[in-house]
C-alpha cells in the first residue's frame, strides 16, 4: 500500500468517530427497533406548512424570491434574529436582535464557542453526564474537561465549587439545564439560583445549551439562565427540535463584548446560514405558527413518555434497575443492575430486536458503563412495549449468566 502524503494535525488526531452515529448504522437492520437515536419524530414534521412557505418564498414576483437564493448575512435573516430575541424576552431575558446569530444547527454554535474561546490545555466543566456532541466539538481545541458532581438536578454547587479550587480558572461551565441529553433531568428554580450564584461570584462564564426547552409535558421550565446574568451567558438554540432537523438552523446568543469574534468564526467557517432555509422558516413562523404546532409535538411525546415509563416500569420491575422520569424532551436515562455492562449488552439486545445507546461516550471523566439513553419519540406505545420487554429479557438473561453483558 502506498504511504499517504498527508500529515494530520494534532486536533485531528483527537477526533472520534460519533458513538451514536455508529449505532444508528446497526439500526438500519429490518426489524429492528431503534431507541438509540436523538430524532425528532418524523410525523411531527410540518410538511404542509414547509410546503406553503416555500411556495411562497419563491412566488413567481416575489421580492425575496431571487434574495432567497443568494448569498446573505453573515449574521443571519433580520426577521429570525427578531424572532429569536422576541422569544427570549417572553421568557424573561432581555436580549437584542444584534446579539442573535443564525448559525448551522446549535452544533455549528458549540463548534464556534470551542473555536473562540479554548486553547490547548483550557479547562472547560461539564455536567457528569454530559451531551456527546459537545465533547465532539469542543474535542479539536484541545482541551481539559472536568466533570462536575451532578444528580436528579443537573451541577451542584457543591460540585462547582470543589472544581473552581483546582487549579486554573475554568474558560466556562457547560450546562443543559432543560431535559438534559442524556440524563433527562431538569435544573429546578432553586438550583438555578444557586448555580447562577456560584457562577457570579467566581467569574465563571456559562455556557447554556436549550435544544428541549420547548418540549415540556406539564408545565414550562424556569426562566433560562441567561435571564439571570446576561453578560456572563453564551445561549444557544435550536429549530430542529420544533420544525424539522434537516433545515439545519440553530442560533447563539452572545454578549455584545463576544459577538464580533463568533461572527468572525462564522464568517471563516461557512460565511453565512442557508438563506433559502431561514427564510422558509420565517415565512412559516411569522404568524404565530409554532404557538400551535408546538403543543401538538408535546403532546405526542408525553404519551410516548408515559408509554416508556410503563414498559419500563413493567418489564424491569425487580430487576435493581433504576430510571429517570423527564418532565419533558426525547430521553430517558437507565441505570442497569449491579454487574452489568450496557456497551456489551448491546450486541444482545440488537438480536433480541432493539437498540440503545450504552452510556460510558457521555462521560467526560470517569464513565458509569451500568447507563444507558432510551429515546421514546419515534417509537409507538405498541413498539415501547416490544422494546422494553426485549431489553428485560436480555437483563435477565445476563444477569443470570446465560447472556452476555456483564462485566465493569
Amino acid at each position: 500500500m502506498t504511504q499517504s502524503p498527508w500529515q494530520l494535525a494534532a486536533r485531528a488526531e483527537t477526533m472520534n468517530p460519533s458513538a451514536i452515529r455508529e449505532i444508528l448504522k446497526i439500526t438500519e437492520r429490518p426489524g429492528i427497533l431503534n431507541f438509540a437515536g436523538g430524532l425528532p419524530s418524523p410525523e411531527t414534521f410540518p410538511v404542509d406548512a414547509m410546503r406553503a412557505a416555500c411556495a411562497a418564498v419563491l412566488a413567481e414576483g416575489s421580492a425575496v424570491a431571487r434574495p432567497s437564493l443568494q448569498y446573505a448575512a453573515s449574521e443571519g435573516l433580520p426577521e429570525l434574529r427578531q424572532w429569536v430575541a422576541a422569544e427570549l424576552g417572553r421568557q424573561g431575558a432581555r436580549v437584542v436582535p444584534e446579539q442573535v446569530l443564525i448559525t448551522n444547527g446549535s452544533q455549528q454554535g458549540l463548534d464556534l464557542v470551542a473555536k473562540v474561546l479554548l486553547d490547548a490545555g483550557s479547562r472547560v466543566l461539564v455536567e457528569t453526564p454530559t451531551y456527546l456532541g459537545a465533547l465532539q466539538a469542543f474535542t479539536p481545541m484541545q482541551p481539559r474537561f472536568d466533570s462536575v458532581d451532578s444528580d436528579d438536578g443537573g451541577v451542584t454547587a457543591s460540585g462547582l465549587r470543589e472544581q473552581l479550587q483546582k487549579g486554573e480558572r475554568p474558560r466556562f461551565v457547560y450546562l443543559l439545564p432543560n431535559f438534559q441529553n442524556p440524563s433527562g433531568r431538569t435544573q429546578d428554580e432553586a438550583r438555578r439560583q444557586q448555580v447562577i450564584a456560584v457562577c457570579r461570584e467566581h467569574a465563571l462564564p456559562m455556557v447554556e445549551d436549550n435544544p428541549y426547552g420547548e418540549l415540556w409535558y406539564d408545565q414550562p421550565p424556569p426562566a433560562p439562565l441567561l435571564a439571570r446574568w446576561p453578560e456572563g451567558v453564551i445561549y444557544l438554540g435550536s429549530f430542529s427540535k420544533i420544525l424539522a432537523p434537516g433545515l439545519r438552523l440553530g442560533y447563539v446568543v452572545a454578549p455584545p463584548s463576544l459577538y464580533p469574534k463568533l461572527l468572525q468564526a462564522k464568517q471563516a467557517a461557512d460565511l453565512h446560514t442557508a438563506g433559502f432555509n431561514q427564510r422558509v422558516v420565517a415565512e412559516v413562523i411569522r404568524d404565530g405558527f409554532l404557538d400551535r404546532h408546538v403543543p401538538t409535538i408535546r403532546a405526542r411525546y408525553k404519551t410516548q413518555r408515559d408509554a416508556m415509563l410503563a414498559a419500563l416500569a413493567h418489564h424491569l420491575d425487580g430487576l435493581g434497575a433504576v430510571w429517570t422520569q423527564p418532565a419533558g424532551g426525547m430521553f430517558i436515562w437507565v441505570r442497569l443492575p449491579e454487574g452489568l455492562n450496557a456497551q456489551t449488552l448491546l450486541p444482545a439486545a440488537v438480536e433480541a430486536g432493539m437498540a440503545f445507546v450504552p452510556g460510558a461516550p457521555f462521560f467526560a471523566g470517569q464513565s458509569d458503563v451500568r447507563t444507558l439513553r432510551l429515546s421514546f419519540v419515534t417509537s409507538t406505545p405498541a413498539q415501547i412495549e416490544r422494546g422494553m420487554a426485549a431489553l428485560a429479557s436480555v437483563v435477565r438473561a445476563a444477569m443470570s449468566g446465560t447472556g452476555s453483558g456483564s462485566g465493569a
